[in-house]
């Protein structure tokens, strides 16, 4: 146990304004010679022990002053391990632009708000701790260990604000199942070289990271797999060196990444699974590596053309509509078609989707243009019997999604063969029996299977023209089963 008579003259200065809440400060008002990263040369003058620390936070004194007791250090150089794990602190923690020399651990701690601003300190260590209050760690340079945060319990914010994080191992920010009361704050120019991993997370005030840079090239950049949240902030040029992954995450309100750059060259965003209300993916630039959606669900889908990169796995992405910034309302189902051909492989249901989509909006023709270029997507899948009879239905009726082609078709074959028929003379099957000939009448005879006008039995032709007979048969067998065979498909939503 310290005594007083230990203590240096700045340590009996901090221990003796304890008691009140007062601030030390240590500081000379010159930037160069307060920048906590020069801090190895400062002084005794300027130095107290951890463990002077550690003794006032513990009750080391306790004299009764009518205030508030809490430690407040500004500009000193705190020499020592500063270990507080599984201590029961009852009192407010803040340095500011300090040098720790090494480590602060408070895993399993009990405390009340620790705030260790604008400092140099090697790493925070606060697993399974239970902080009543707010962690704020804002403009705090973190270099060789990461910010450990397994398991902890805060009751207000974390604030990573203008943070700067260099680990020397996989992850910056270590954080599965942290558990928050309020949001986590990293923005105005936080940096993490390392991961940040967030697994499990509870962080119902939010995650907001606008501008904030996290590099981790050779894995994850954000891993927020299974979180549960409301709003998820990578806006306002947020990027991202390394995959950024949301596996299963619950995302009531928002999630956006406006402006925002991805470089995971593999997979750029992992979101396998996730639910999100409002799903703003409006990147600045189109990223080299894939985006997979697979399974994943969005009230609203907001999006840029280019956001897309060349491979978007949309199977089992259901939304629940669409808006895409920059692109003309007259050209959006081309744009949506190039967005599902990004799809590797074929399956339907990203088509599907899409056309239950616009006929919701009331916007029927725009579905049944993108169920006919399902259609034609998976014709190229079949073997060549059923290719060519796509093409036929293709042409004839749109598989059933254009039926006015039939009637176009009936038409022309109609006027052909009444041209035809007409200039000739045919041979009566029967002399004395059957009605006189009309050529329009016999070809429509010949063209529709079902019925008989009197004119196909009446009457045959010899030579070339009967074959123009034989084929306007064959015609409508074909066009009458491929009428059948679309309509058949639009009523199914095949």
């Amino acid at each position: 146990m310290l005594t007083y008579g230990e203590l240096t003259a700045t340590e009996r200065a901090l221990w003796d304004s304890f008691p009140e809440g007062r601030w030390v400060d240590l500081r000379t008002g010159v930037p160069e010679d307060d920048d906590p990263a020069g801090g190895a040369r400062w002084g005794a003058e300027r130095t107290v022990r951890a463990e002077v620390v550690a003794a006032l936070l513990l009750g080391g004194n306790t004299e009764l002053s009518g205030s508030v007791a809490s430690l407040r250090l500004a500009g000193a150089r705190i020499t020592g391990h500063l270990d507080l794990a599984g201590a029961e602190i009852s009192h407010l923690l803040w340095l500011k632009e300090c040098r720790l020399e090494q480590a602060v651990g408070f895993s399993a701690a009990s405390t009340r708000t620790i705030r260790i601003t604008g400092s140099w300190v090697p790493g925070v260590d606060g697993g399974l701790a239970r902080v009543d209050g707010h962690l704020d760690l804002s403009g705090s340079v973190m270099e060789a260990n990461c910010l450990s945060l397994i398991n902890a319990h805060v009751a207000g914010e974390l604030l990573l604000n203008g943070a700067r994080i260099s680990a020397s191992r996989r992850w910056a920010v270590f954080a599965g199942g942290l558990v928050m009361g309020g949001a986590v704050f990293c923005r105005n120019g936080f940096t993490a070289r390392g991961g940040v991993r967030l697994v499990g997370a509870q962080l119902p005030g939010g995650l907001f990271m606008q501008g904030a840079r996290v590099e981790n090239p050779d894995g994850e950049a954000l891993v927020a797999d299974n979180v549960t949240t409301t709003v998820v902030d990578l806006s306002g040029g947020f990027g991202a060196t390394g995959t950024l992954r949301l596996r299963g995450a619950q995302i009531s309100d928002l999630l956006t990444l406006e402006g925002a750059t991805l470089g995971g060259s593999g997979t750029a965003l992992f979101g396998v699974g996730m639910q999100v209300g409002t799903f703003d993916f409006g990147l600045a630039a189109q990223p080299a590596g894939a985006v997979d959606l697979q399974g994943a669900r969005a009230t609203v889908l907001l999006d840029r053309e280019r956001s897309w990169p060349e491979e978007v796995r949309l199977d089992g992405f259901v939304y629940g509509s669409l808006r895409s910034e920059g692109t003309p309302s007259q050209k959006d189902v081309t744009h949506r078609l190039a967005w599902l051909r990004r799809n590797p492989g074929y399956t339907p249901q990203p088509y599907e989707q899409l056309a239950a989509c616009y006929r919701q909006a009331g916007h029927e023709d725009d579905a049944r243009r993108v169920l006919l270029e399902k259609q034609r997507h998976r014709r190229g899948t079949l073997r060549a019997p059923g290719r060519v009879w796509g093409y036929l239905l293709d042409g004839a009726v749109g598989y059933g999604y254009r039926p006015w082609l039939a009637a176009l078709w009936m038409t022309l074959l109609c006027l052909l063969g009444s041209l035809v028929f007409s200039t000739r003379s045919p041979v009566r099957t029967k002399d004395g029996e059957g009605d006189p000939f009309n050529a329009l009448i016999y070809t429509v005879d010949l063209l529709f299977p079902i019925g008989d006008f009197g004119q196909r039995s009446a009457w045959h032709w010899t030579g070339t023209t009967q074959w123009l007979a034989y084929l306007l048969i064959a015609a409508g067998w074909l066009l009458t089963t491929a009428v059948v065979a679309g309509v058949s498909r639009t009523l199914n939503r095949n």
